[in-house]
């Protein structure tokens, strides 16, 4: 029995060895390493697409793609593909109705599948993750409606954790790409769907991925890059309250890639992370001001030891969006440097592309572990002695040159021009150029003195040139600042913010609501109008106008039925239902939503889903809805005391008097003539009334709602109020 054990044994053995040595295993093995082949030493890059959107409403998003992208693939022969989420766009034509569209999902398998085949690559190196549109109404995993786990690449290709790996090899140094999918595990139709939501178990298999060669005996080089489709600032935390973030640090990423936000919001949508020593203020858990956390103070002595090697930061990087830009990025890492470059295929193909690797740009370059590669030469000095870029072309190419410009003149001056010369010995799927030059000469104390180009012209004629970018090789980085919509998508913390700016607007109409009724029970007539106006020259310009503001929410509480019911609105959005609907399939059971989120059964347990997303319900309708109708209805209740004040003053009658003559033969001596502050106030009314109605509308069609049945409370109440108390101040 022993030796036919040993025969069996071998065999077994045997058959392991065989399936891994196939490419689907190599790819599937989170371990297995992928030797690169065919590129020049120590370069891999790679190739980022978003935000497809891919729609039956939007044919030419899917057309363009097979049009632009496959020869572009062709052509550039990436080692991976990844596709950071969106893939189909799961929206009606109107955009109101959000779920998912099989159609569209037919069409990306088939727009994908043509792709693969145009450029020629093996769909093993392609990874799609899901973003929230692919996750629209899914209610279970490997359901009915999950069509991402029936049509996506990596379904197909057996990739079925949440957390997927894969490490590329070129001279000695180890590429590790991590995707993760953080969408929401129960799927809720949008707009409660915006936020990614990271689990506890799945930080942990985030955090074993990245450290999975930390324990190499030789040590060998490891750059770690990330990819996923939502950035940090739309990220929740996990139940116990951990973040992506600080698995991110802990690893020193080079990048995370995302993509979710469109360029609609800007160009530079991008961040910097580092951790800083000290504890960090209070108000860095919910805004960053600059792209650039926190500023290092560069050492005369750098301190080159080993124990000071590791430097918890990383950059992320959201890439522009297919459905409107056309784009796609290159990510390029030479020699353990990292950059980017993004196509723009909105004006049609491209037949040559320029990838710079060294030096870096001084905007997007690591700002802390820079200056100590410069002075320490941590990745030999041999690195710094040559300009380098990658180029592709459909053509042969016949030259290609760099040029680089001094800006201090006060004008781009050409300071540096030569021909560059590729390396030869790498085949054919990308030409690394490259020339010496004294980098010395080069070192300045502003990041962006120096700005780099590459020209590149083919055999026909044809000539390209790459974006101007800053470099500086001592490591001192460029500061770029963020347009306001760019800081609005990216600084702000939006997961922690909605607690406290919810908490924030309650306060504040508690105040609106219960201060000036307590002014009333302590001072009685010493807030009021005719106080106001007899004191009005005794007091300044700031103290009137405060006075003159709590007048208003004074004499709004004084019209005791309608400050009633408001208070009665705000206890029902405080403790009862906002509105019941469909938040996964319309066949589904109904659900209910407060301002913490939907609430949903599963093993006849209830559970909270869609928090922090409801804020794109709450948060607009405390803020554009319920507050603007508590600060118009104070100031129609003002206005309504005011005019019977100067009426009687005018009329010489008292206020129990009968009409002596009419009121209009009254406006008409008066600056009141037809009450024009009243009919200012009511066309502010029926703006708040249009914003309330179309978010109405949107819920509606959203989550298959009859608002009737459904919520008529949320729906009706406002309206009503308005035209309520418009009808109680109509008169004197």
């Amino acid at each position: 029995m022993a030796p036919h054990g040993n025969r069996l044994l071998h065999l077994l053995l045997a058959l392991l060895a065989a399936a891994a040595s196939t490419p689907s295993s190599v790819y599937g093995d989170e371990r297995a390493v992928v030797e690169v082949s065919g590129a020049p030493d120590g370069v891999v890059w790679v190739v980022q697409l978003s935000d497809l959107h891919f729609s039956v409403h939007h044919p030419e998003r899917a057309y363009d793609f097979r049009r632009y992208v496959g020869p572009a693939l062709a052509m550039v022969n990436p080692d991976l593909v990844f596709i950071t989420g969106d893939l189909t766009d799961g929206k009606s034509k109107d955009l109101l109705t959000m779920k998912q569209n099989e159609v569209e999902w037919i069409e990306y398998r088939n727009t994908m599948k043509d792709v693969i085949e145009r450029s020629k690559l093996p769909s093993r190196i392609f990874y799609d993750l899901r973003g929230n549109h692919d996750s629209f109404g899914v209610p279970t995993s490997g359901g009915d409606y999950d069509f991402y786990q029936k049509y996506s690449i990596n379904a197909k290709s057996g990739r079925q954790g949440r957390v997927q790996s894969v490490t590329l090899e070129n001279s000695g140094r180890k590429h590790l790409f991590v995707g993760f999918d953080s969408t929401m595990e129960i799927g809720l139709r949008g707009p409660t769907n915006l936020f990614g939501h990271p689990t506890d178990k799945q930080l942990i298999e985030l955090d074993q991925s990245l450290s999975q060669w930390d324990t190499e005996f030789d040590k060998t080089p490891v750059t770690k890059t990330t990819v996923g489709h939502f950035p940090l600032s739309f990220s929740a935390l996990t139940e116990s309250g951990k973040s992506i973030k600080d698995v991110f640090l802990k690893h020193s990423l080079a990048a995370y890639l995302c993509g979710h936000l469109h360029s609609r919001f800007g160009k530079n949508l991008k961040r910097y992370y580092n951790q800083i020593t000290q504890d960090p203020s209070l108000y860095e858990h919910y805004y960053q001001f600059n792209m650039h956390q926190g500023y290092t103070i560069q050492s005369a002595k750098e301190n080159c030891s080993e124990e000071a090697a590791h430097i918890e930061e990383f950059w992320e990087w959201e890439m522009g969006d297919w459905r409107r830009r056309r784009t796609m990025r290159i990510l390029a890492i030479d020699d353990g440097y990292v950059s980017f470059t993004d196509i723009d295929f909105s004006l049609g193909s491209k037949s040559i592309i320029i990838v710079p690797t060294f030096p870096l740009d001084s905007r997007f370059m690591q700002r802390r572990s820079a200056p100590r590669d410069f002075n320490c030469h941590v990745k030999g000095a041999s690195t710094f002695d040559t300009v380098r870029a990658l180029v592709f072309s459909r053509q042969e190419i016949v030259s290609v040159s760099v040029k680089i410009y001094d800006s201090r003149p006060g004008n781009l001056e050409v300071v540096f021009d030569t021909e560059m010369k590729r390396v030869s010995g790498n085949e054919s799927r990308g030409d690394m150029y490259l020339v010496p030059w004294n980098w010395r000469a080069f070192a300045d104390p502003s990041p962006t003195r120096y700005w780099l180009q590459i020209e590149v012209m083919d055999i026909t004629g044809d000539t390209c040139v790459s974006q101007l970018r800053p470099f500086s090789v001592n490591g001192l980085f460029a500061k770029v600042s963020w347009t306001l919509k760019e800081f609005f998508v990216m600084g702000i913390q939006w997961a922690p913010l909605y607690n406290l700016t919810l908490r924030c607007a309650l306060a504040l109409i508690f105040v609106l609501l219960l201060i000036p009724r307590a002014l009333i029970v302590l001072f009685k007539d010493q807030s009021g109008y005719t106080y106001l106006r007899a004191n009005a020259s005794q007091w300044t310009l700031l103290k009137y106008l405060v006075g003159g503001f709590m007048w208003l929410f004074v004499e709004l509480s004084r019209t005791i039925l309608v400050w009633s019911l408001l208070w009665v609105y705000i206890i029902y959005l405080l403790v009862f239902p906002w509105l019941f609907g469909h938040p996964l399939t319309e066949d589904s059971g109904l659900a209910y939503m407060t301002y913490r989120g939907w609430t949903l059964k599963r093993s006849n347990e209830a559970f909270h889903a869609g928090s922090p997303d409801v804020m794109v319900i709450v948060l607009p309708h405390l803020c554009f809805v319920v507050l603007p109708t508590i600060v118009i209805l104070a100031a129609m209740a003002a206005e309504r005391t005011s005019f019977r004040e100067h009426y009687f003053s005018q009329s010489g009658k008292k206020k129990d008097d009968h009409f002596q003559k009419s009121r209009r033969q009254v406006e008409r001596d008066s600056l009141w003539s037809g009450r024009w502050i009243r009919k200012i106030l009511i066309v502010l009314c029926l703006v708040v009334l249009w914003k309330h109605w179309k978010q109405c509308r949107g819920l509606v069609k959203a989550y298959a709602m009859n608002p009737l049945l459904h919520s008529p409370v949320y729906f009706y109440f406002v309206p009503a109020l308005i035209v309520f108390s418009v009808y109680k101040t109509s008169s004197i």
